[in-house]
């Protein structure tokens, strides 16, 4: 009989919920309250979030995200900034001493990184892993990952891009230098797809989570349950997201 993982499927949430949510389900599953766990989720409105060492003050503009009700947000994994609009947005939490997850980090990533690589073949989208968090489809980009192990805990989150605007997403982000702003922009379009430019149709948010739960399934040799967050997560979660996700000091502190 197949090891049954419990798998929430939350919807659209802001940007705090979201990171409150995925740190709630950590701590749960690192007390042994909860069994392994994978989540889709999506943002509304549209987010930033950027990693646990970045400055917001350096990354974001600000003003350019309230004009555009754009929301953002600190995330408890590392690395860069990333603008959420159409996506999916997966997690997995599961304890680090669990069978199925290697030790090795980069060899974590390349494992997880695998479902989710098997969820885009359900759609048809042939697709490889490019060392360390991302996922490439045809030469681009259509998934970046970050990944942290807190109370021998790993809660990997990532981004299956359903379309792309690198236009709005420039609006939001600070570039370094203004003068190569155009260049920039030219660039990212020819280094990221989407779901939408590969198969030239939309799909519904529903059939892709759908191909990513059976691909995860495939990966993991598991059977992921559909549940609900726990009175304890949900208590969690409000307690995160008023301290800390939806906290000046937590967002500002860099």
């Amino acid at each position: 009989m197949k090891e049954q993982w419990r798998l929430l499927q939350t919807g659209f949430n802001t940007a705090s919920t979201n990171m409150a949510i995925d740190r709630a389900v950590l701590v749960a599953n690192s007390e042994g309250k909860v069994p392994p766990t994978v989540r889709f989720y999506a943002w509304k409105p549209p987010a930033i979030s950027i990693g646990y060492f970045q400055s917001l003050a350096e990354e974001i503009d600000l003003d350019a995200c309230k004009t555009h009700g754009v929301d953002y947000v600190r995330r408890i994994t590392g690395g860069g900034a990333v603008f959420h609009e159409s996506e999916l947005t997966y997690s997995i939490v599961i304890p680090e001493s669990h069978s199925q997850i290697p030790k090795n980090v980069l060899e974590s990533y390349g494992r997880i990184c695998g479902a989710v690589m098997k969820g885009l073949s359900n759609l048809g989208i042939e697709s490889k892993y490019a060392p360390i968090n991302d996922i490439i489809a045809y030469g681009k980009k259509i998934s970046g990952n970050a990944q942290t192990r807190k109370a021998r805990t790993v809660l990997q989150h990532g981004t299956v891009l359903t379309d792309v605007d690198v236009d709005k997403m420039f609006l939001l982000l600070k570039v370094p230098n203004e003068k190569i702003k155009d260049k920039l922009i030219a660039d990212v379009k020819q280094r990221v797809t989407s779901v939408r430019n590969i198969l030239e149709k939309d799909l519904p948010f529903e059939k892709i989570a759908q191909a990513m739960k059976a691909g995860f399934e495939e990966e993991f040799n598991i059977e992921l349950v559909e549940g609900e967050l726990t009175e304890a997560e949900i208590a969690l979660t409000q307690k995160f997201e008023k301290e800390c996700f939806g906290a000046k000091d937590w967002n500002h502190r860099r």
